[in-house]
């Protein structure tokens, strides 16, 4: 394995820290109303469990999960909230906004069901990949443009249990061996685990 090739970026405590001050803004903010925060399905699953926690107002928590399909990018949603949002203080929970297309797509779907408003909490901001301005009231971390595991964050659906946040510096290694980031991350007991002892 390449020395390098993963390297933890934003720690445990870090991710701690910034999650209790996000939570104390939104509490601040949203003072005397109940909003429903909707988490984006699956990447913000971690997130939001975690932020909702730091919120000290009752609210309600449902989730969304879009697809998008075709070369222009088009946006779907595949599983819609339980709730109705209309006349609802509604925060979008996302683990991370590049291009800012979807995010700018999902929140004209919510403006058109009638909510009382609509702010975004991203924990991650790529703002170097932005294509389109797009509002993140509530913003955990900028990052690069690494691909990044843990923290609900996955390969292949695995990783997301990470306590904190790694970027891929050679995405080459992930793929020939993708056990040599679970070596990183868990240490030798990952490489046992897949020999079966």
């Amino acid at each position: 394995m390449s020395a390098g090739a993963f390297i933890e970026v934003v720690s445990e405590a870090q991710l701690h820290q910034r999650v209790q001050q996000l939570g104390a803004e939104i509490t601040a903010d949203y003072e005397g109303e109940e909003p429903v925060f909707v988490g984006v399905l699956k990447g913000s699953m971690v997130f939001l469990a975690d932020l909702v926690r730091q919120v000290d107002l009752t609210a309600e928590v449902d989730f969304l999960a879009l697809t998008r399909f075709g070369k222009e990018g088009r946006v779907n949603i595949a599983m819609d909230t339980e709730v109705s949002l209309a006349g609802r203080h509604v925060v979008v929970v996302e683990d991370i906004v590049d291009t800012g297309l979807t995010l700018t797509t999902l929140r004209r779907l919510l403006e058109a069901r009638g909510v009382a408003s609509v702010r975004t909490v991203a924990l991650l901001d790529k703002a170097t990949r932005r294509i389109v301005d797009v509002p993140i009231e509530y913003r955990g971390f900028e990052v690069g443009d690494e691909f990044l595991l843990g923290y609900g964050l996955d390969w292949s659906g695995t990783y997301r249990n990470l306590r904190s946040l790694w970027a891929v510096m050679d995405v080459a290694v992930l793929t020939g061996d993708p056990l040599a980031f679970a070596v990183t991350a868990y240490g030798s007991s990952a490489r046992a685990a897949d020999s079966g002892q």
